[in-house]
């Protein structure tokens, strides 16, 4: 028979609060209700989440609303790190968006100077933005959100397909990955990060590793940096885009381009390959739901 004495020496299991679970479940809204609605509230906090499409697909617009959208409530004094690999800085547009997000705010919840709670910086190689990651810790205790853009554009020249490079390759991004999620499950801030795509040749799928064949402008294509990288994310969204005829107008020469935003894996959606139809407009970037959603 056990004592009391003894119960009391033994250590508790770890467990976790409700408290805790809801925090785990904070989202940061993306500015458009249709799109928070197709996510499940909007972006995860306390994780990576991807956003891979090629060019002209909306990723970067839609970082740049996320940025913005940060700052409202519950925290309107929050901060946003936006880490760019592909100079120039979308300044310009940053700025446009700042003028549209302002304007359509009520007075009493709009941030005083939201560009001054957006930190931007560059970097040029996967090593750079390692050691940039173990400066920011003064001010993780502010940030809401964290986006790097992209992060393949700072594997694509420096290493060779010998096998000690790729070995080193994916090294780095084992430690990219996981002090970035060691900091954002910490802070409680969310992560997102920029992909590209290339091209599929020959029979493989477009996904990889069993995910469902993507496809861009007619194009199959797989995110960049392989396998390897995929582990590291938590989230990978899809951007496409297609051309096709504007049946609203009498020359059917005349196209528009239709983008649409599809869910690859997602931990806290539905793995079956569920997308929305989004716009982008001088406001921003918007979902356009299916009536059945």
């Amino acid at each position: 028979m056990i004592t009391e004495e003894e119960i009391a020496k033994q250590q508790l299991p770890a467990v976790t609060t409700a408290a805790d679970l809801l925090l785990l479940a904070q989202k940061l809204p993306t500015g458009c209700p249709n799109l928070d609605r197709f996510l499940a509230g909007g972006i995860p906090c306390r994780s990576i989440t991807e956003l891979v499409g090629e060019n002209g697909a909306g990723k970067t617009q839609l970082c740049l609303q996320l940025l913005l959208h940060s700052q409202l409530p519950p925290s309107p004094s929050a901060s946003a790190f936006y880490i760019s690999s592909e100079p120039p800085l979308p300044l310009r547009r940053l700025q446009q968006l700042a003028d549209s997000f302002l304007l359509h705010l009520p007075p009493s919840s709009r941030p005083s100077t939201p560009l001054d709670n957006i930190f931007l910086h560059s970097v040029q190689t996967a090593d750079d933005l390692l050691s940039l990651l173990h400066r920011l810790d003064p001010i993780l205790p502010r940030l809401r959100l964290l986006v790097i853009d992209s992060i393949a554009a700072l594997f694509r020249s420096e290493f060779e397909t010998s096998s000690t490079d790729l070995v080193r390759r994916s090294n780095l991004f084992f430690r990219i990955a996981g002090k970035l999620k060691a900091q954002a499950t910490r802070f409680g801030f969310a992560v997102v990060v920029t992909n590209q795509v290339g091209d599929v040749i020959g029979v493989e799928t477009g996904g990889g590793g069993g995910f469902r064949p993507l496809v861009t402008s007619g194009r199959r294509v797989c995110p960049a940096l392989g396998l390897s990288w995929a582990n590291c994310v938590n989230t990978r969204l899809f951007l496409s885009r297609s051309q096709e005829c504007d049946f609203r107008i009498s020359d059917l020469n005349q196209t528009r381009t239709r983008r649409r935003m599809q869910v690859v894996f997602a931990p806290h959606l539905p793995s079956d390959g569920s997308s929305c139809e989004i716009t982008i407009d001088r406001h921003g970037v918007h979902g356009l739901l299916d009536s059945g959603l």
